[in-house]
């Protein structure tokens, strides 16, 4: 009789899996399932598998190859591919705390559902949405001030509103899509290998779906402001979708970074019905304006590239402070000076007074000094302390400043249109 139980137990070659996955793309949900039914195959034979061998496959994969194609067109993401895997290693072997819900602040009152997608927006770090709306508020109050006749304060209230939840809603877009990007980095990342998609808390395809949903719920607000919006507005997209590969390309993916957040610095003009095109003092401090907010960018999201420094290095994410790591505050006082310089450009091309010059150009100037003096980009908390706190200390000083200004051109114009009767005694 020949013996049925011919079939050797399971061994698979951890090196010729790795081989295998660098070659052709796999992924570990390719190889598991299989495991798994070879293990099922072997039982039902008499065999006793491996213990923890099949389930346990766990392929050091560099999470940039996807798909054969890119393995083969990528020569230099496959170079930084083993800084990924060395990255990994290190992840794996330390013991980080396990996710647990919220039990404190906005979230902890959510239905469980709803947590990951609210986790997936940052819902509960809204200081992204300030830095996305203060450069809408910016402008909404240049744009007030220059308007013929001037913008009433309903119009500049109700613009103002629109503009935030239209950051509210953009900023989560482009969270969601900025992890979708990452999902097969954010793992090997402390800081971010909790996020939803990267503990597998929402599957991409859901994520992908609810992208479209927050798309067009922006879309909705921005039909509301008038008409001529929506041609300024729509070619920030492509910033928004790209600003996530910069990281793999460039060392200075915080300037793509500063030219999508910085879009709103535009919009407040057709907003409130200046015509960029035909009103040169407009275009030119609109342009201004728009390079201002630029610097501030990369500048506040240089101190917070600080928080990742150790983990970007190793899986061979790039950044402008690992580029420049050693001069971070020689080039954090560069950027605060262009700043301070093209928002003064600014008040002068818009023709504004001494309340924008002192309370906005004067706050910057101070504020962005004493950021740049205390931090210390060695301490991750003090980065975090920083870049939520700079963005009321510095956006907030120019934004009183403008708006005094813009309630200064007001009175003015008020009182020309209807001087007052002075009582001669």
């Amino acid at each position: 009789m020949i013996a049925r139980h011919v079939l050797p137990p399971y061994r698979p070659s951890h090196a010729f899996l790795q081989a295998s996955v660098r070659a052709f793309g796999f992924r570990r949900h390719h190889f598991v399932p299989t495991a798994r039914a070879w293990r099922s195959h072997v039982v039902g034979r008499g065999h006793q598998p491996v213990k923890g061998r099949p389930d346990s496959i766990r392929p050091r994969v560099s999470p940039y190859f996807a798909t054969a194609g890119e393995a083969r067109s990528a020569p230099s993401i496959r170079a930084s591919s083993t800084r990924v895997v060395a990255a990994s290693r290190d992840v794996s072997s330390a013991s980080f705390p396990a996710y647990e819900p919220p039990q404190t602040g906005l979230l902890s009152y959510l239905p469980a559902p709803v947590v990951p997608y609210a986790e997936l927006i940052r819902l509960d770090k809204p200081t992204g949405t300030y830095y996305l709306f203060f450069p809408c508020l910016f402008s909404t109050f240049v744009a007030a001030a220059m308007s013929t006749p001037i913008a009433t304060p309903t119009a500049v209230l109700s613009t103002t509103a629109l503009f935030f939840s239209g950051a509210l809603v953009m900023r989560g877009a482009g969270c969601t899509i900025n992890d979708l990007w990452d999902r097969n980095l954010d793992p090997y990342v402390e800081r971010t290998r909790l996020r939803p998609i990267a503990r597998r808390a929402l599957s991409p395809r859901a994520a992908i779906v609810f992208t479209g949903a927050q798309l067009l719920t922006g879309l909705g607000v921005l039909l509301s402001l008038p008409f001529e919006c929506f041609w300024y507005a729509t070619p920030s997209l492509l910033f928004v979708a790209t600003y996530p590969l910069a990281k793999r390309v460039t060392n200075y993916p915080q300037f793509v970074l500063g030219l999508t957040f910085s879009w709103g610095a535009i919009m407040g003009f057709p907003a409130l019905g200046v015509d960029l095109l035909s009103n040169q003092a407009a275009i030119v401090a609109a342009a201004c304006l728009y390079s201002s907010s630029v610097a501030w960018t990369v500048m506040y999201d240089m101190i917070y590239a600080h928080m990742d420094i150790k983990d970007d290095a190793k899986a061979g994410i790039k950044s402008i402070a690992l580029k420049h790591d050693k001069e971070t505050k020689s080039v954090l006082t560069g950027l605060a000076v262009v700043q301070v310089g093209l928002l003064a450009a600014t008040g002068v091309a818009a023709g504004m007074g001494p309340v924008f010059f002192v309370g906005s150009c004067g706050s910057a100037a101070l504020t962005l000094g004493v950021m740049i003096w205390r931090v210390n980009l060695k301490d991750v908390k003090n980065c975090w302390w920083w870049f939520k706190n700079g963005c009321w200390f510095t956006g907030g000083g120019i934004a009183l400043g403008l708006g005094g200004e813009y309630l200064t051109h007001a009175f003015v114009s008020d009182q020309n249109e209807n001087p007052s009767i002075h009582t001669s005694y």
